[in-house]
C-alpha cells in the first residue's frame, strides 16, 4: 500500500478514536485547599498531572478517550527546602505536578476507564489503598445507569488506632488500609488469598465499607463498587461532597 494512503488511514483512525474527549470538572467543597493529582494508566498523558484547588474553587480538565487512570486529592501541602510535599497522598515528585507518579498511600482514589466513541465507561471510588479525604464522581449526561458514586464520610474520625496517621497537631489526617498497616496476605488479597473465593472482607475493610458503602473496601469488592456509563458523558469530581 502507498505510504501516503497508509498515512491518511492512520490519521483517520486517530481522528476516529480520539474524537471524543470528556470534560472533568473538579470542585473543592472542603474547608481547606486540596491539590488534585492525576495518573494516566493507559491513553494520552493529560495536560495536567497536578494542580492547586482552593476551598470552594473549581477547575476543568479535558480527558481524551480512550483513557484509563486515577484521580485523587493531596492535603496539607507546602514547599519545604524547595521541594513541594504533602502530608497525605503525596506523589513524591517534589512539585505540584506529579509527572507520572501515583499517590503514596493512604489515599482515597477515583479510578476510571474512559471508552472511545461513547462506549461503556467504568469508574469507582477506591479505599483499597486507604483513605485521606471524602470524594465523589458524578457522570454528567450519558446513557445506561450513570449513577454517581462516592465516599462522603470522613473515615478518619472512625479509623482504628492501629491504622491512624496523625498530623503535627496530633489529629488523624489519614487512615491506612490493613494491607498497608500489616502487610499480610489475608489483608492484601495476595498469595493463597489472591482470588475472590479466598479473600473476603475483614474487620478492617468492614469499617471502611460501613462508612462508605459504595466504595471499594478491599481488592475484590466489585459487586457493589463498580459503576458504568455509556454515551460519552462528562464527569464531576467533588472533594468533600
Amino acid at each position: 500500500m502507498d505510504a501516503r494512503v497508509i498515512f491518511a488511514l492512520s490519521l483517520a483512525i486517530l481522528f476516529f478514536y480520539g474524537a471524543h474527549s470528556a470534560t472533568f470538572t473538579f470542585i473543592n467543597n472542603c474547608p481547606y485547599t486540596v491539590w488534585p493529582g492525576t495518573l494516566t494508566g493507559g491513553g494520552a498523558q493529560l495536560s495536567s498531572t497536578g494542580f492547586e484547588l482552593a476551598s470552594k474553587a473549581s477547575s476543568t480538565l479535558d480527558v481524551p478517550a480512550p483513557w484509563s487512570g486515577r484521580f485523587w486529592g493531596r492535603t496539607q501541602c507546602a514547599y519545604t527546602s524547595g521541594n513541594f510535599q504533602c502530608a497525605t497522598a503525596d506523589c513524591g515528585s517534589g512539585q505540584i505536578t506529579c509527572n507520572g507518579a501515583g499517590a503514596i498511600p493512604p489515599a482515597s482514589l477515583i479510578e476510571l476507564t474512559l471508552a472511545a466513541n461513547g462506549g461503556k465507561d467504568f469508574y469507582d471510588v477506591s479505599l483499597v489503598e486507604g483513605f485521606n479525604l471524602p470524594l465523589s464522581i458524578t457522570p454528567q449526561g450519558g446513557l445506561g445507569g450513570c449513577s454517581a458514586t462516592s465516599c462522603p464520610a470522613n473515615i478518619n474520625t472512625a479509623c482504628p488506632q492501629e491504622l491512624q496517621i496523625k498530623g503535627s497537631d496530633g489529629g488523624v489526617i489519614a487512615c491506612k488500609s490493613a494491607c498497608l498497616a500489616f502487610n499480610r496476605p489475608e489483608y492484601c488479597c495476595t498469595g493463597a488469598y489472591g482470588s475472590p473465593d479466598t479473600c473476603h472482607p475483614t474487620q478492617y475493610s468492614k469499617i471502611f465499607k460501613g462508612q462508605c458503602p459504595q466504595a471499594y473496601s478491599y481488592a475484590f469488592d466489585d459487586k457493589s463498587s463498580t459503576f458504568t456509563c455509556s454515551g460519552g458523558p462528562n464527569y464531576l469530581i467533588t472533594f468533600c461532597p
